[in-house]
């Protein structure tokens, strides 16, 4: 390699280097602090993330009228078998949604662990509707050996 060639290589690196720096020197902050921006991540944890995952994806199905049968196939994977049996029931004697336990959508959910015991444990599901000041709170029990959902109450 001639020694132009090499003077060429490393000034090539010099700009490139100094073009990378500019572009990260752009890049705004995070509403102005300089804490790291939102991040989310997921693990196989307790029944009551379970929940936590089934409600928020259903929210997101239901919602979503192009979605398709997945409202249905949600049920299908994280429901048992016999309370989607009772849901149908409910539904048909209510005309809503068993696993909401209303009419419509709500704007925003939250799942708090329970207690557990005897191969079961409950978690309690907060649904906003439109105002925050009147949520809706439901009673979800959960299998321990499955982490299905086997039961979904209106919390008394």
């Amino acid at each position: 390699m001639s020694r132009t060639s090499r003077s060429r290589t490393a000034v090539g690196a010099l700009v490139a280097a100094a073009l990378l720096a500019a572009a990260g020197a752009s890049v705004p902050a995070f509403a102005g602090s300089s804490a790291p921006p939102p991040a989310r991540s997921g693990a196989n944890g307790p029944a009551y993330d379970r929940v936590a995952d089934f409600y928020g994806a259903y929210i997101d199905a239901v919602t979503d009228e192009t979605s398709g049968r997945l409202d249905s196939q949600l049920r299908t994977f994280y429901l048992t078998k016999d309370l989607r049996t009772r849901l149908a029931k409910w539904e048909s004697h209510e005309h809503a949604d068993g696993v909401l336990r209303a009419q419509n959508v709500p704007s925003a959910w939250k799942v708090t662990a329970g207690d557990s015991g005897a191969g079961h444990t409950w978690s309690t599901v907060r649904l906003t509707w439109g105002s925050a000041q009147h949520p809706t709170y439901l009673t979800v029990r959960s299998d321990l050996a499955t982490k299905k959902i086997s039961d979904i109450k209106a919390k008394s």
